[in-house]
């Protein structure tokens, strides 16, 4: 007779659901994503009225590192992506970014293994600063070409 204990402690705890149910969350998350860019991309941000302005924006004038990534993900979805760039550089290089770590998500969780992304405190700080950094470099004078 098999010892059913001495198994069970050997198969991680994603891997003992149906392929279909270690799926579910990647799928779901997809499913925002794409629904949030098809509507971006159907109703133009570049168009006033659809969308709020940008609190920080609207009360200071000055751009966060958001700003732009409406307009962005329009100009992303409709092929522009020069266009995305120059209104939000961060966001730009983000999207693509984003398909290939959903993409990771689902091959290891197909094989039932979880997405091991572990972001330590180094790596924390670093995205921090980058952010920190793009948002000062954009509300400089010599930071124009990052405007949206």
């Amino acid at each position: 007779m098999r010892d059913v204990n001495a198994e069970s402690q050997s198969v991680t705890p994603s891997a003992t659901g149906s392929v279909a149910a270690r799926l579910a969350v990647p799928a779901g998350i997809l499913a925002a994503v794409a629904g949030a860019f098809a509507y971006v991309g159907t109703v133009d941000p570049n168009q006033p009225g659809h969308y709020p302005v940008c609190p920080l924006y609207g009360f200071t004038g000055l751009y966060c590192p958001g700003c732009g990534g409406l307009r962005s993900a329009h100009a992303f979805i409709h092929g522009d992506f020069l266009g995305a760039l120059h209104d939000n550089a961060l966001a730009a290089v983000g999207y693509p970014l984003f398909a290939v770590l959903w993409t990771v998500w689902v091959v290891r969780a197909a094989r039932g293994r979880s997405l091991g992304l572990r972001l330590g405190s180094v790596q924390l700080w670093a995205l921090g600063t980058l952010l920190l950094v793009f948002t000062v470099v954009r509300n400089l004078p010599f930071g124009g070409w990052l405007h949206p």
